[in-house]
Protein backbone atom coordinates (compact mmCIF):
# COMPACT_ATOMS: atom_id res chain seq x y z
CA UNK A 1 0.00 0.00 0.00
CA UNK A 2 2.81 2.66 0.79
CA UNK A 3 4.34 2.00 -2.12
CA UNK A 4 1.33 2.98 -4.09
CA UNK A 5 1.04 6.15 -2.43
CA UNK A 6 4.39 6.81 -3.49
CA UNK A 7 3.87 5.61 -6.82
CA UNK A 8 1.07 7.26 -7.82
CA UNK A 9 1.55 10.50 -5.76
CA UNK A 10 4.92 11.17 -7.32
CA UNK A 11 3.30 10.45 -10.95
CA UNK A 12 0.49 12.60 -10.53
CA UNK A 13 2.25 15.41 -9.31
CA UNK A 14 4.81 14.80 -12.18
CA UNK A 15 1.95 15.20 -14.90
CA UNK A 16 0.19 18.27 -12.91
CA UNK A 17 3.40 20.31 -13.76
CA UNK A 18 4.27 19.09 -17.09
CA UNK A 19 0.91 19.52 -18.78
CA UNK A 20 0.86 23.14 -19.59
CA UNK A 21 0.21 23.11 -23.34
CA UNK A 22 -2.77 25.17 -22.82
CA UNK A 23 -2.68 28.94 -24.43
CA UNK A 24 -3.40 30.87 -21.45
CA UNK A 25 0.54 31.16 -20.28
CA UNK A 26 2.13 29.93 -16.96
CA UNK A 27 3.05 32.68 -14.65
CA UNK A 28 6.79 32.12 -14.33
CA UNK A 29 7.50 31.62 -9.93
CA UNK A 30 6.54 29.67 -7.66
CA UNK A 31 3.74 27.37 -7.96
CA UNK A 32 1.95 25.25 -5.36
CA UNK A 33 0.54 22.05 -5.95
CA UNK A 34 -2.08 20.01 -4.53
CA UNK A 35 -2.90 16.50 -5.50
CA UNK A 36 -6.19 14.71 -3.73
CA UNK A 37 -7.00 11.18 -3.89
CA UNK A 38 -8.46 8.03 -2.65
CA UNK A 39 -5.21 6.22 -1.66
CA UNK A 40 -3.47 9.52 -0.44
CA UNK A 41 -6.75 9.95 2.32
CA UNK A 42 -4.93 6.61 3.94
CA UNK A 43 -1.71 8.23 4.28
CA UNK A 44 -2.86 9.30 8.19
CA UNK A 45 -2.79 5.11 8.80
CA UNK A 46 0.76 4.88 7.76
CA UNK A 47 2.87 4.79 11.13
CA UNK A 48 5.68 7.93 11.06
CA UNK A 49 7.92 4.99 11.36
CA UNK A 50 7.19 3.64 7.67
CA UNK A 51 6.14 7.27 6.67
CA UNK A 52 10.00 7.84 6.83
CA UNK A 53 10.73 4.71 4.73
CA UNK A 54 8.36 5.78 1.79
CA UNK A 55 9.82 9.13 2.23
CA UNK A 56 13.55 7.18 2.20
CA UNK A 57 12.25 5.59 -0.92
CA UNK A 58 11.56 8.33 -2.68
CA UNK A 59 14.84 10.22 -2.51
CA UNK A 60 16.46 6.93 -3.62
CA UNK A 61 14.10 7.49 -6.68
CA UNK A 62 15.68 10.74 -7.01
CA UNK A 63 12.55 12.40 -5.85
CA UNK A 64 11.29 14.86 -2.77
CA UNK A 65 8.00 13.23 -1.14
CA UNK A 66 5.38 16.46 -0.82
CA UNK A 67 3.61 16.40 2.54
CA UNK A 68 0.42 14.77 2.67
CA UNK A 69 -2.25 16.30 5.08
CA UNK A 70 -6.03 15.89 5.07
CA UNK A 71 -5.88 13.18 2.50
CA UNK A 72 -4.00 15.92 0.02
CA UNK A 73 -0.34 15.96 -1.45
CA UNK A 74 1.44 19.54 -1.80
CA UNK A 75 4.26 20.41 -2.86
CA UNK A 76 6.00 23.44 -5.29
CA UNK A 77 7.11 23.80 -8.28
CA UNK A 78 9.32 26.59 -9.64
CA UNK A 79 8.81 27.73 -13.41
CA UNK A 80 11.21 29.94 -14.92
CA UNK A 81 10.33 32.77 -17.68
CA UNK A 82 11.71 30.17 -20.31
CA UNK A 83 9.50 28.04 -19.20
CA UNK A 84 6.56 30.14 -19.35
CA UNK A 85 7.76 31.49 -22.61
CA UNK A 86 7.85 27.94 -24.21
CA UNK A 87 4.72 26.44 -22.20
CA UNK A 88 6.91 23.87 -22.02
CA UNK A 89 7.21 21.95 -18.86
CA UNK A 90 10.06 20.05 -17.32
CA UNK A 91 9.10 16.47 -18.08
CA UNK A 92 12.23 15.11 -15.34
CA UNK A 93 9.32 13.66 -12.90
CA UNK A 94 8.13 11.69 -16.30
CA UNK A 95 11.51 9.87 -16.71
CA UNK A 96 12.30 9.57 -13.44
CA UNK A 97 9.54 7.45 -12.34
CA UNK A 98 9.55 5.79 -15.91
CA UNK A 99 6.47 7.16 -17.75
CA UNK A 100 6.78 9.01 -21.32
CA UNK A 101 3.84 11.26 -22.25
CA UNK A 102 2.27 9.56 -25.65
CA UNK A 103 0.22 12.05 -26.77
CA UNK A 104 -0.63 15.95 -25.33
CA UNK A 105 -3.08 18.02 -27.05
CA UNK A 106 -4.54 21.14 -26.12
CA UNK A 107 -7.81 22.78 -26.82
CA UNK A 108 -7.86 26.27 -25.73
CA UNK A 109 -7.04 26.68 -22.27
CA UNK A 110 -7.39 22.89 -21.35
CA UNK A 111 -4.77 20.09 -22.09
CA UNK A 112 -5.19 16.00 -22.32
CA UNK A 113 -1.92 14.23 -21.67
CA UNK A 114 -1.76 10.83 -22.25
CA UNK A 115 0.94 8.52 -20.75
CA UNK A 116 2.15 5.24 -20.76
CA UNK A 117 4.74 3.77 -17.62
CA UNK A 118 7.10 0.78 -17.98
CA UNK A 119 9.33 -0.02 -15.05
CA UNK A 120 9.25 -3.08 -12.06
CA UNK A 121 7.34 -0.67 -9.99
CA UNK A 122 4.95 0.73 -12.02
CA UNK A 123 3.44 -0.77 -15.04
CA UNK A 124 0.68 0.71 -16.84
CA UNK A 125 -1.17 4.22 -18.64
CA UNK A 126 -3.05 7.29 -17.98
CA UNK A 127 -4.42 10.26 -18.90
CA UNK A 128 -3.78 14.03 -17.04
CA UNK A 129 -6.56 16.28 -18.54
CA UNK A 130 -7.15 20.07 -16.94
CA UNK A 131 -7.90 23.40 -17.40
CA UNK A 132 -5.88 26.82 -16.78
CA UNK A 133 -8.64 28.93 -15.32
CA UNK A 134 -6.39 31.95 -15.95
CA UNK A 135 -2.50 32.81 -16.03
CA UNK A 136 -2.11 31.70 -11.74
CA UNK A 137 -4.59 28.28 -11.56
CA UNK A 138 -5.70 25.31 -12.80
CA UNK A 139 -7.28 22.12 -12.26
CA UNK A 140 -7.48 19.00 -13.29
CA UNK A 141 -7.64 15.24 -12.78
CA UNK A 142 -5.23 12.30 -13.54
CA UNK A 143 -6.92 8.28 -14.37
CA UNK A 144 -4.41 5.57 -13.99
CA UNK A 145 -4.92 1.66 -14.99
CA UNK A 146 -1.68 -0.68 -14.43
CA UNK A 147 -0.14 -2.52 -11.81
CA UNK A 148 2.29 -1.03 -9.24
CA UNK A 149 5.22 -3.92 -8.02
CA UNK A 150 2.74 -6.45 -9.72
CA UNK A 151 -0.44 -5.08 -8.11
CA UNK A 152 -3.61 -3.81 -9.89
CA UNK A 153 -4.24 -0.56 -10.00
CA UNK A 154 -7.39 2.28 -11.13
CA UNK A 155 -7.29 5.09 -9.59
CA UNK A 156 -7.74 8.69 -10.08
CA UNK A 157 -6.48 12.21 -8.58
CA UNK A 158 -8.20 15.60 -8.25
CA UNK A 159 -5.35 18.58 -9.34
CA UNK A 160 -4.65 22.13 -8.86
CA UNK A 161 -2.06 24.47 -9.11
CA UNK A 162 -2.08 28.12 -7.66
CA UNK A 163 0.18 30.59 -8.21
CA UNK A 164 2.25 31.74 -5.26
CA UNK A 165 4.79 34.08 -6.38
CA UNK A 166 7.46 35.59 -8.33
CA UNK A 167 10.26 34.58 -5.74
CA UNK A 168 10.65 30.91 -5.92
CA UNK A 169 13.24 30.90 -2.54
CA UNK A 170 15.06 27.96 -2.14
CA UNK A 171 12.35 26.13 -4.73
CA UNK A 172 14.88 24.90 -7.31
CA UNK A 173 13.76 24.88 -11.03
CA UNK A 174 13.14 21.62 -12.48
CA UNK A 175 15.65 20.59 -15.01
CA UNK A 176 14.03 20.84 -18.98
Amino acid sequence: MRRYLLVFTLTSLSLAVSANSAETPMKPGLWEMTTTSNLLSLAAQIPPDQMENINQLAKEYGFEMPAIQNGAAKSNACITQEMANKKIMPSSFQEQAGCTVNKATQNGNSYRVEFVCKNPQLDGSGVAEGTFTNTENFTGQTVFNGTVQGNPIKEQANMSGKWVGTNCGSTKPLPQ
